[in-house]
């Protein structure tokens, strides 16, 4: 299991004693390690001495395969589930897993002067995540949730990190199935926590988005008696949402809620509005487009007020907010404009993008590839997506890649704008299509936003096309 864990954090050093009491393991052969123990990891492609190399297992590989090759590495020591044949010491524990958010439950109990934030949604998430990693880190020293490291590993290898000059982290959290969020709200015992929406992302797993709601509503179970709820007041589900709150501390964002913006006014790469909270109004200039994070930027402002942020400084990080990679990231290669949101995608995501590009200048192109994670409602969501992406206007063509490209095309089909959408299955066929593209509109400059979810890599497909123009 190769979970990324790249950092330049200064990691606080475990001893064995620690290790054993967090995990309540014991040392097979009674051999335990001599000094410090730099770090945990779950890579042995990484590990050298003085690390600990904790063996996960998965459906379809087993890391005690590499303990051998670890302690050849000069690794101190490894986590085990059952006792394996190596010269290495070994902390035998009942199930690796398990152990690894004991650690992370750990390392976070031994901070109980860290302000902790965690939050969870099915779109703008990540954003939101930066922005207030953005707002936080400008005061001091804050732990923010890295990549994708936001599930029942990645959450726990996230608080490893965590040391004494940490003032804050943020943390998201994914649910991929029932109960995983309860998990990881249990390991970070958050001050604040809250729920951006509750959209269609992930619908295959939990059957309808009642399910994602129940299983986003875990987040709240594990709050401190004093902290605060966040909540979105204008979401589909916000009843449902407020219920599953059991705390009297709560502040709601959005129209409707605590924390709303008016007079908003939408730039093609930037929005600026008027942010409105109880503790006063401000003008934010934020530099991100879209209505969307316009309102990442309420929640964002939310969930600092909760742990006490001024109001000035909450714009100024805002202001001052960059984009994860592969977020509505603007790229110009000479006369035309790529938006590179290929990072993922859900259909709340898409139709937002689809209203960034239609902001844009020149001749404006989306190139989609599918998305995942539907289940049975996949064909029909994504002719859902064809008929409202030809839809609005300002885009000229839509290009859909992959196996629900011909689902999107006939939803395309179904309005008077469907000469607007070409399908294509892979992004081999699509590419000479947008290369003729460009050379049809010459000398017009054009617009393309790329964006797809992540296993369908259409970083690839807008690389090859800025090669060739």
């Amino acid at each position: 299991m190769h979970t990324s864990t790249t950092s330049t954090a200064i990691l606080e050093p475990w001893t064995a004693e620690q290790l054993k009491q967090a995990t309540q393991g014991y040392w097979f052969n009674g051999q335990a390690p001599q000094g410090e123990i730099k770090r945990i990891l779950t890579d042995s492609r990484h590990a050298e001495a003085g690390d600990a190399f904790l063996a996960l297992k998965g459906e379809r590989f087993d890391a005690h395969d590499f303990v051998a090759q670890v302690a050849t590495q000069g690794c101190s020591m490894a986590i085990v589930s059952q006792p394996v044949d190596a010269d290495i010491c070994q902390l035998v524990v009942p199930d690796t897993r398990l152990a690894l958010g004991h650690l992370g439950a750990f390392r976070r109990q031994q901070h109980p002067h860290l302000k902790v934030i965690a939050l969870t949604g099915s779109s703008g998430k990540t954003t939101t995540k930066e922005m207030l990693g953005s707002i936080l880190s400008r005061l001091a020293p804050t732990l923010i949730t890295r990549g994708n490291l936001n599930n029942d590993l990645g959450v726990p290898m996230m608080l490893l990190e965590l040391n004494a000059s940490h003032q804050y982290a943020v943390m998201e959290l994914g649910a991929s199935h029932q109960g995983e969020i309860d998990y990881t709200s249990n390991l970070v015992q958050p001050h604040v926590a809250g729920i951006i929406n509750i959209g269609t992302a992930h619908l295959g797993e939990f059957g309808g988005r009642e399910g994602i709601c129940q299983a986003k509503s875990e987040i709240y179970a594990h709050l401190a008696p004093q902290g605060t709820a966040i909540v979105p007041a204008a979401d589909d589900f916000a009843a449902q949402i407020q219920q599953a709150v059991q705390l009297e501390q709560r502040l709601s964002f959005g129209e409707g809620g605590d924390v709303f913006a008016t007079e908003i006014q939408l730039q093609p790469q930037s929005a600026s509005f008027c942010l409105n909270t109880a503790q006063g109004t401000r003008q934010v200039h934020l530099p991100f487009a879209g209505e969307h994070n316009v309102q990442n930027a309420t929640a964002a402002a939310a969930f600092a007020l909760a742990i006490g942020v001024s109001l000035d400084d909450i714009v100024a990080g805002l202001e001052q907010a960059q984009g994860a990679k592969g977020r509505l990231n603007f790229i110009h290669q000479g006369a035309h404009l790529f938006i590179d949101d290929t990072y993922n995608a859900n259909p709340t995501s898409m139709r937002a993008a689809g209203e960034v590009l239609a902001q844009q200048t020149g001749v404006r192109v989306m190139v989609i590839g599918d998305i995942g994670e539907l289940g049975n409602s996949a064909a029909q969501q994504h002719y859902m997506l064809g008929r409202d992406l030809v839809s609005i206007r300002g885009i000229n063509f839509v290009v859909a890649v992959g196996e629900f490209a011909p689902a999107t095309q006939e939803g395309a089909r179904s309005t008077q704008y469907g000469k607007k959408l070409q399908a294509f299955v892979t992004q081999e066929q699509a590419l000479p299509f947008l290369i003729d593209l460009v050379k049809t509109h010459q000398p017009q400059s054009m617009s393309f936003l790329f964006k797809g979810s992540r296993y369908t890599h259409m970083e690839t497909l807008m690389a090859a096309l800025m090669e060739k123009i």
